[in-house]
């Protein structure tokens, strides 16, 4: 961590601490795989920094001063949403060292009254894409190959219907709704956070590039969406992993020549123009997956341009002087 940073001092101190690893508990309470995967990288990235890795990092030894000064520290080069979660993880990790007898109850409260950072009006929360640039992206996977269709499916997944890439990775060809595959519409079953369930709705382009898609990979049992190899070749009944859809969309913006994006910001931007559109805030937060509308509105990335048209709604009759 630098000069900023308390050094953490010597070994990890007993078996028992090996053994009971308090990183392990924290990273078992958490719910899904996905939840899993992303705590357990976010604390690796921590521990390198101490020359240890997220399952030898003797996270009984971090005190109030080490966690204020990692806050500090990581704010400098990422955004505070990113620095929240990792302080989030860590709050967890030194949780499950108290349980086990690791820290004193003390020690743990100090560390649990660490603020979190707000962010404000420069917090870099994702942008909007314009509809020029997705087309882009969706044209950039014609390229004749089983693996671009798949891609075009999938990004219209992430353009049209909103998901998130995990949702996307989970998906399965019994989650196409019966006897839908021949309406206007072709309805998915999506598993979001949670594990809860809704339906999204695939329409026009969306829906035409997923009858493409299952034209190439049939109609048997399995992941909706097989992971690829070189070539362009697919791995049949193979499930792709939620870093294969960035890595893919991270492929297709190079090759479309659009500024580098996330799967979020593709959500984000579906989000916006449905608001756009006048669809009420309530039903786009259930397509979306949302609990909260509050979580629908910090979605929202249209910015002063939505503003500006809301202010041009009302209008007031005034005669200007000498008019």
């Amino acid at each position: 961590m630098g000069a900023q940073t308390p050094a953490i001092r010597g070994e990890i101190a007993t078996t028992e601490a090996t053994t009971r690893n308090p990183a392990m508990i924290y990273l078992a309470t958490l719910r899904s795989a996905r939840s899993r995967d992303v705590m357990r990288r976010k604390l690796d990235n921590l521990a390198a920094q101490f020359g240890r890795t997220w399952d030898t990092m003797p996270w009984h030894e971090l005190t109030f001063a080490h966690v204020e000064a990692i806050v500090t520290k990581e704010l400098e080069r990422t955004s505070p949403a990113t620095v929240n979660g990792l302080l989030s993880a860590v709050k967890g990790v030194l949780r499950a060292c108290w349980h086990l007898g690791l820290i004193d109850a003390e020690s743990y409260y100090k560390i649990k009254d660490v603020q979190g950072v707000r962010g404000g009006a420069s917090d870099p929360a994702g942008r909007y894409v314009s509809i020029g640039g997705r087309e882009a992206l969706i044209r950039a996977c014609d390229d004749g190959t089983d693996a671009g269709q798949r891609d075009a499916a999938i990004l219209l997944l992430l353009c049209a219907c909103g998901l998130r890439r995990a949702e996307v990775a989970t998906l399965g060809y019994g989650d196409i709704a019966e006897d839908d595959t021949d309406s206007e519409m072709m309805t998915l079953q999506v598993r979001g956070k949670g594990r809860k369930k809704r339906a999204v709705y695939l329409n026009d382009g969306a829906r035409d590039a997923m009858f493409d898609w299952l034209d190439v990979r049939g109609n048997g049992p399995g992941p909706l969406f097989y992971s690829g190899r070189k070539g362009g070749r697919l791995n049949v009944g193979q499930r792709m992993s939620p870093q294969a859809i960035y890595d893919l969309l991270k492929k297709r913006a190079r090759l479309a020549g659009v500024k580098a994006l996330t799967p979020h910001d593709l959500r984000r931007s579906w989000i916006s123009d449905l608001l756009d559109a006048g669809v009420d805030i309530s039903t786009v937060a259930g397509l979306a997956g949302h609990s909260d509308v509050s979580t629908t509105q910090r979605y929202d990335r249209r910015g002063e341009r939505a503003r500006k048209k809301a202010a041009r709604t009302l209008h007031f009759a005034y005669q200007r002087r000498g008019a």
